[in-house]
């Protein structure tokens, strides 16, 4: 890992965040060897920073399950490098989240904040992040693309955010991408985070019901309720 230079905070739109989690911005940006906390926090946030659309770069997460996600996260990962004696404590294995609710309540600003809320703590994360119908584009079979090796990517990511789960139209095809990613990050307890629209009662009609079965116990199932955020921020 490289050496990374001190960050400035309103770069990151962190001074929020931090003043949250009661993170110390000289902690943060005190010099320290390339495996060193502080060190990997910064290299989190600028690898967190490339992937966090823009509408989400300030989101904080205030979802008490999410926060309890990411905590147990951090301390798995801490756990397994003090029984490894690997430099870096790194998110390879863990609990994963399904968050359920209407459009606009926020599911998607929670996933997001995730991602930031991981990368203050320096615990090294390495996210994958796609939208389910993005995800199903990528692996549609053309010329000059390798499906399987593009599929890999996403079943084998250390830790995966599939935005929309259940929004796209059920075909053969989708039914077996579902499938196949959720089966194998089931069986390898591959940390994951889906956010879907439909109610637990449609999960079976929209997903299957091999799938279904698997997110209910991969899954802690967490509804996100309330009024449309879009739709108040658009009044």
């Amino acid at each position: 890992m490289l050496p990374i230079p001190p960050l400035d905070p309103k770069r990151y739109q962190l001074e929020e965040l931090l003043a949250a989690r009661g993170v110390d911005l000289g902690w943060l940006n005190a010099e320290s060897s390339p495996y060193g906390t502080s060190n990997v926090a910064r290299w989190s946030i600028v690898e967190a920073d490339k992937i966090i659309p823009v509408h989400y770069a300030a989101a904080i997460a205030d979802n008490p399950d999410v926060l309890q996600w990411t905590a147990e996260l951090k301390a798995n990962a801490l756990k397994r490098q003090q029984a490894s004696g690997a430099p870096i404590a790194s998110i390879d294995h863990g609990p994963s989240l399904l968050l359920l609710g209407p459009t606009g309540t926020g599911k998607t600003h929670q996933a997001y904040a995730a991602i930031r809320e991981l990368a203050i703590t320096g615990v090294v994360a390495r996210w994958t992040v796609t939208t389910a119908p993005d995800m199903y584009a990528a692996l549609r079979p053309r010329h000059g693309i390798d499906s399987e090796a593009e599929f890999r990517s996403y079943r084998s990511a250390a830790v995966l955010l599939v935005d929309d789960l259940g929004a796209s139209k059920v075909t053969e095809f989708t039914e077996e991408v579902n499938f196949r990613l959720v089966d194998y990050r089931y069986k390898h307890h591959l940390p994951t985070l889906f956010t879907s629209n439909a109610l637990p009662r449609e999960l079976n009609d929209k997903l299957g019901a091999r799938v279904t079965s698997r997110l209910r116990e991969m899954c802690q199932n967490v509804p996100v309720l309330g009024q449309d955020r879009r739709r108040r921020s658009a009044a």
